[in-house]
């Protein structure tokens, strides 16, 4: 697996201060994607065990909430077994820090296809920016039919359940 970037300091994507992790390779191209040169699954650098240990370890830094995957797609079937690994290494090594994970893959699909990495999941922003709904004023998300979706909850209550925003 390949990734454009890490940042180990990002309030846009998911509550509280985050570290987050852009995917590279995406075969959905969305109109109006905020993040084109993402698309190439070729582009970025190697996901080493290196840097893995390096993300796991700004994670862990007090400071942070928690992580943020997006990308890219990073629920690629490219990206299955390295995505699937670093999310269980995640959850063990950073047991009290939130994991949010945003892909174009609307919920029903992942937990069809990528179960075994959505239990790792704390909220989902699930499926594809389309442009005609996009929406400024959305919190966390750019359009109006992408869902925030509380995991946990909605894999044991076997429905979707909305995340709720914190109180500020």
């Amino acid at each position: 697996m390949h990734y454009a970037q890490i940042r180990d300091i990002d309030i846009a994507n998911g509550e509280g201060i985050r570290v987050s992790l852009y995917t590279q390779g995406c075969h959905i191209h969305c109109p109006g994607c905020f993040n084109e040169e993402t698309w190439d699954f070729n582009r970025g650098e190697v996901f080493t065990d290196s840097i893995k240990k390096q993300l796991i370890d700004l994670i862990n830094k007090p400071h942070i909430d928690g992580f943020t995957l997006l990308g890219g797609e990073p629920m690629s079937p490219e990206n299955t077994e390295v995505i699937d690994q670093l999310l269980k290494d995640i959850r063990e090594q950073c047991p009290n820090k939130t994991i949010w994970l945003y892909s174009s893959y609307l919920y029903e699909i992942l937990l069809r296809n990528r179960k075994n990495a959505l239990k790792y999941v704390d909220v989902l922003i699930d499926g594809p920016f389309i442009e005609d709904l996009k929406d400024l004023k959305l919190k966390f998300r750019g359009s109006t039919n992408q869902r925030v979706i509380d995991v946990q909850e909605s894999l044991k209550t076997n429905t979707i359940v909305l995340h709720k925003f914190k109180e500020i």
